[in-house]
């Protein structure tokens, strides 16, 4: 069969499947995301293997930001999705006094994720638990840039789903095409915002909602009273993890003037004690290699640490650079690798209209104070998807707190009951009593 009658075959078992109310079922709901953690746990080693050779990571890396996210994820839809699901039922008030009013939360139907490279396992199966508690089908479609991940992810589904409820297509931009030209219910992206202005123009033609998890280049405001230990430490490592390959990471680095040779001294000694020369994983290809070579080519900045790489491996070493202003080349797009500039600041304010004038709208923003209510105050003044205060990266994995960005970094908020809410369509139904 060609792809497109493989993927036409698939839309139309998922059509019907759908419409024959097979997915509706709340207990049929929840066999299937145990059988899906089952599934998981089954072919740990597999998915070890796969994500090693894809992108350098440790099993301890992919039980926390891979695996351990979707079972996680699958954890809190199994304990709260019988509460969820229930209708919302109420007396209706005014006119309407002596009628009934019902919110139900109903399936969109059938759904294309179209999961990113730099956690390809995560990333790919976490928006399918909330697509398949709200009661959807799915086809996804992981990234061709980590095949080895990519085929267990097709093993992981095809032991947990009927492939009429869950399909897995893959492949790269034709098989991309002719799946944006199909009209799903619901469209799922993570990755580049380029790309993501594609498929909210496909989501556009079949008048489809959308999610779009983008990126953005993530400020750490470091403010005089901060723990400088702290921020080392919570730096290097959400940092370094998976060679920068991670869109919530720490983008650049904001310290005041004052304390900026302190932070750089204590940032020097820790790279040099725990990294010697290398960062944690892979790149995903000789072409990212490139494009980060080329940054500090371009950079006026000074590489104080760092700067050597080998394509052969696809290690790039944990890399600081100085001296760097808002019009340098690590200033324009997301770095996405193991790059750290360095600016210094004299004035909260001033940090604030450059991080609003140069990148609107990031993905998160960090802040480091041991003021808690300072760190509030500043960062309710910037726009941002999410934030931290004292930490960085992990709200991301947080199944209890809503994830997403805004404007140029994403739209849609998943992760909990926020996923379930988002697959589904709020139906109101008003009863008058005959």
């Amino acid at each position: 069969m060609t792809i497109q009658a493989v993927i036409d075959q698939a839309f139309v078992a998922q059509k019907k499947a759908f419409l024959t109310g097979k997915t509706t079922d709340i207990d049929g709901r929840l066999a299937n995301l145990r059988r899906f953690k089952q599934a998981i746990l089954n072919n740990k080693e597999a998915i070890y293997q796969a994500l090693d050779s894809d992108l350098g990571k440790t099993p301890e890396v992919v039980d926390m930001a891979e695996i351990g996210a979707v079972t996680d994820e699958i954890d809190v839809m199994l304990e709260n999705l019988t509460t969820w699901a229930q209708d919302d039922v109420f007396p209706l008030s005014g006119h309407f006094a002596g009628s009934e009013g019902r919110i139900r939360a109903e399936p969109y139907g059938l759904t294309y994720i179209i999961g990113p490279f730099n956690y390809p396992f995560n990333l790919t199966l976490t928006p399918l638990v909330g697509a398949i508690a709200a009661g959807n089908t799915a086809i996804l479609k992981p990234s061709e840039s980590t095949p080895a991940t990519s085929a267990i992810i097709k093993k992981v589904i095809e032991e947990s789903f009927d492939p009429e409820i869950v399909t897995v297509i893959e492949g790269g931009r034709k098989e991309n095409e002719i799946l944006l030209a199909k009209p799903f219910d619901f469209f799922f992206f993570t990755g580049s915002p380029n790309v993501g202005k594609i498929i909210m123009k496909a989501a556009a033609d079949h008048l489809a909602p959308v999610v779009l998890e983008l990126g953005g280049k993530c400020p750490v405001v470091v403010f005089e009273d901060a723990d400088i230990d702290l921020l080392i430490e919570r730096l290097t490592y959400t940092k370094y993890l998976n060679s920068g390959q991670t869109c919530v990471a720490p983008d650049y680095l904001l310290v005041p003037e004052a304390i900026k040779q302190h932070v750089v001294d204590k940032l020097l000694t820790k790279i040099a004690a725990d990294y010697q020369g290398k960062s944690v994983g892979k790149l995903v290809n000789t072409k990212q290699i490139e494009k980060l070579a080329g940054y500090l080519k371009e950079t006026k900045g000074k590489v104080i640490a760092g700067g050597e790489y080998d394509e052969q491996s696809r290690q790039f070493a944990a890399t600081v650079v100085t001296d760097v202003e808002w019009d340098d080349a690590l200033m324009q797009d997301e770095i996405f690798g193991p790059i750290l500039p360095i600016l210094s600041y004299t004035d909260l304010a001033t940090v604030r209209e450059k991080i609003i004038t140069h990148h609107e709208k990031p993905l998160a923003i960090y802040a480091f104070s041991r003021n808690e209510q300072a760190a509030l105050d500043f960062i309710t003044t910037i726009q941002s998807g999410d934030a931290q205060i004292n930490d960085m990266l992990t709200h991301a994995m947080c199944p209890q707190l809503p994830f997403g960005g805004i404007g140029p970094s994403g739209m849609g908020k998943y992760h909990g009951k926020p996923s379930f809410d988002i697959y589904s369509h709020k139906r109101s139904v008003r009863t008058v009593k005959a």
